[in-house]
């Protein structure tokens, strides 16, 4: 009986690249793969047939032989021999890339022996502005997996002990013969991990672990930011079958402050003046996050001048500076006058200001003669 094209086989054209012929042999392995028709005898069958396909192309100089004299010239028992998949290289590295996830359910097995890092937790920390200055601790409790007290994390009765698995002797899996492959699969007697426990701790059924709350102490920086990650190392879940434990990452969110606006190490600040002081010049009160300031307000002040409180911003992060270095490298708190006319005026106030005005001319509004000097020119 002829031979089917290996080229047809895989549903591929003679000019397929090395990425093409992987693809096709990826997607009809996957297909017709035994473990997945257990009850087709004819998916091995082309299994067969798609795995020596695969393995002829896949040779550069086994292809350029089928190429130019089809399956007599790559000689055996009625033109063809067995493919070598011992000479394949990347072959085997391929099929454990396809089936290992397929054969231990999409799951990696971890030995009861060297155990199974725990999980790493997140928790979303809510602090003040007020808190950027010097840092703080705060106190946060967390649900998590921690390690049973009862057994100590070994999942057997007080007393008692895990015994090597019988069916793997310990290896966790168990070796079958299929086809071309000697296929390895994780034991499911030990579920892989080489041991079984007969024995249970009835707290935590045999797991290790029980659920659980902590409660933790949290060192906060002076200069953190919004979004900032702290890594508590050791403090996540509880390791499995002796396993390393996670780490535990807080999160800083920085609450919107009524009063500032933050730009790294700078605040910013919008101080209403009245009109009467901005033109006059006055001592104001100005808010910082350390409490209120006295800050002069130069006369003639035009609104939006921008005021400089220096070393009255926040520190930068710097964890590992000495905290009274940090205090020093402070930012500036920038102050930005808003100046504020009065929106009612009773009749003395209107007489005095009109008077004001009809006395003053242009000469104590330097803006405005300015622009008036230019408008002059422009239509000139």
């Amino acid at each position: 009986m002829a031979k089917r094209d290996y080229y047809e086989i895989l549903g591929v054209s003679r000019e397929a690249s090395e990425a093409d012929l992987k693809k096709a042999y990826r997607k009809l392995a996957l297909e017709y793969h035994p473990d997945r028709n257990p009850d087709d005898p004819a998916a091995e069958e082309h299994f067969k047939g798609v795995s020596e396909a695969y393995a002829v192309l896949s040779d550069a100089e086994k292809r350029r032989t089928y190429d130019r004299f089809g399956h007599q010239g790559l000689g055996g028992p009625g033109g063809m021999s067995a493919p070598d998949f011992g000479d394949l290289g990347g072959f085997t590295d391929l099929f454990n890339d396809l089936f290992g996830d397929v054969f231990s359910g999409g799951r990696t097995r971890h030995r009861r022996g060297t155990g199974q890092r725990g999980a790493d937790l997140r928790y979303n920390l809510e602090i003040d502005l007020a808190d950027v200055l010097e840092g703080m601790e705060a106190t946060i409790r967390i649900p998590k997996m921690r390690v049973c007290e009862t057994c100590s994390g070994s999942g057997a009765r007080p007393g008692t002990g895990a015994e090597t698995c019988d069916r793997c002797r310990g290896t966790g899996q168990v070796v079958f013969q299929q086809g071309f492959f000697r296929v390895a699969r994780p034991c499911d007697t030990c579920g892989g991990v080489g041991e079984v426990i007969r024995d249970r701790c009835r707290d935590c059924r045999g797991a290790g672990r029980v659920e659980g709350r902590q409660t933790i102490q949290v060192k906060v920086p002076p200069g953190v930011e919004d979004g900032a990650r702290l890594r508590l190392s050791g403090e996540g879940e509880a390791g499995i079958s002796g396993g390393p434990p996670g780490d535990l990452y807080v999160v800083i969110s920085v609450r919107l402050h009524p009063l500032f606006e933050r730009e790294g190490t700078d605040l910013y600040c919008d101080v209403p003046v009245p009109f009467v002081q901005a033109a006059l010049g006055a001592e104001v009160d100005v808010p910082t996050l350390e409490g209120r300031v006295s800050v002069t307000i130069p006369e003639g002040t035009q609104p939006g001048k921008v005021l400089r409180l220096r070393g009255k911003g926040v520190p930068p992060l710097r964890p590992r500076t000495d905290p009274a270095q940090v205090a020093r490298m402070r930012g500036d708190l920038y102050v930005r006058v808003l100046v504020e006319v009065p929106s009612k005026l009773n009749q003395r106030q209107r007489q005095l200001l009109e008077e004001f005005a009809a006395d003053a001319g242009t000469e104590v509004s330097p803006a405005t003669k300015t622009f008036l000097d230019k408008l002059r020119d422009f239509f000139d």
